[in-house]
């Protein structure tokens, strides 16, 4: 029970709860108006800032619109001055493209005609590899050949004469030598050279010492050196004997002979380890000659046939000299008389001349009329052409 203003309210009546409950509703809204407006007022206040921000931010949405069509104007411009710099860029690019192109296009031109010259040179000089190829097996196929001619005895000692036969045709005259001469002891040589006497007919015979040289070359040991060294020895010991005395002939021959190797190396191989065996070849009156030395020594031989033939020939020599100088004198007369004819028709030319300008004058008168007396002339001597002596 609750006592108001002497009213007692009985808080357990539903009228009063109701009643309560009405106010307290009322003082509620009450209290939450009061509260409106209030908020209503600060947001009044705080809504004038807001909207002046608004305002600035429209004011800048609105710059930025303009910015952005002034940035869509510029991208344009960008877009236009960058579609004419590519425009620009690709002509550009093409011209320089043809120009690379030409440029390889030449290059490869040229690279073309120097491989294609290249590989014609590289075809010739492939044939004349394969020439030389050829030439090397015949080569070799002759040197085969030549080795089976020099592995027998009969035929080496034709290799030696054919060679002879070539080197004396080519120094001396073909009425100056005989191959294969009988002589008086019934010995024959490979060569006869009729030289004069002194010294006499000189024999050339060609000895080919090939199994002892080849002998000394394959030694490998000192054994086999000096056992190839004696074969060599007794072969060219053998050679000069034989020379010695086959050839060597008093009054019939010169006193001396030539034994030809027809071997440099064989020559060399003598002279450089076997010196002995050249002085012995000296004692006996035989000279050992290479190919090379034996040319030299046949050129003597031809001046000495030269010497020899000009000798026999010195009279009539001088009878042809005779016969020259004779001619000689009856030139420098006949020379004399042709000179003294000159003269005179020379002579007789300049006094025709003579005569002939005078008739030009009288003709060149006779043109113009001149009819008044002539002056006298003296008179012309007579030309009197001799007629040449003999014609």
């Amino acid at each position: 029970m609750l006592t108001v203003n002497g009213v007692n309210v009985d808080l357990n009546d539903p009228v009063v709860i109701g009643l309560l409950l009405a106010a307290v509703v009322a003082l509620l809204i009450v209290v939450l108006l009061i509260m409106a407006v209030r908020a209503a007022g600060r947001s009044a206040q705080m809504a004038a800032p807001i909207s002046q921000q608004i305002q600035m931010l429209g004011q800048r949405v609105q710059s930025l619109s303009d910015g952005q069509q002034q940035l869509a104007g510029g991208l344009t411009h960008v877009s236009e001055a960058q579609a004419a710099s590519q425009a620009n860029m690709l002509q550009l690019m093409e011209k320089r493209l043809a120009q690379v192109s030409q440029h390889m296009n030449e290059n490869l031109q040229g690279s073309a005609r120097r491989t294609a010259h290249s590989l014609g040179e590289l075809q010739q000089r492939l044939q004349a590899i394969d020439k030389a190829q050829e030439n090397i097996t015949k080569l070799s196929g002759d040197v085969l050949s030549l080795q089976d001619i020099l592995s027998n005895k009969q035929t080496r000692g034709a290799f030696g004469e054919i060679q002879l036969r070539d080197i004396v045709g080519k120094a001396l005259p073909s009425d100056s030598y005989t191959w294969q001469a009988t002589l008086s002891n019934g010995k024959r040589a490979d060569c006869l050279i009729h030289l004069p006497n002194p010294p006499g007919p000189i024999v050339i015979d060609s000895k080919f010492p090939l199994e002892a040289y080849e002998a000394l070359v394959r030694a490998e040991t000192q054994e086999q050196f000096n056992r190839a060294a004696t074969l060599m020895r007794q072969a060219v010991r053998g050679h000069i004997k034989a020379i010695s005395e086959k050839y060597l002939i008093e009054g019939e021959t010169a006193d001396g002979a030539l034994m030809f190797l027809p071997s440099e190396a064989v020559y060399a191989e003598l002279h450089a380890r076997f010196p002995e065996l050249v002085r012995e070849g000296f004692a006996a009156r035989v000279w050992i000659v290479s190919p090379t030395t034996c040319m030299a020594t046949l050129n003597t031989m031809r001046a000495i046939l030269k010497d020899a033939r000009m000798r026999e020939q010195a009279g009539a020599i001088r009878r042809e000299l005779g016969l020259l100088f004779a001619d000689v004198d009856r030139l420098g007369t006949r020379v004399e008389n042709l000179d003294r004819h000159f003269g005179q028709a020379a002579k007789d030319i300049a006094e025709i001349k003579i005569s002939a300008d005078k008739a030009g004058r009288r003709a060149r008168r006779l043109d113009n009329f001149d009819f008044e007396e002539l002056a006298p002339e003296p008179e012309s001597p007579v030309v009197r052409i001799d007629r040449p002596k003999g014609s």
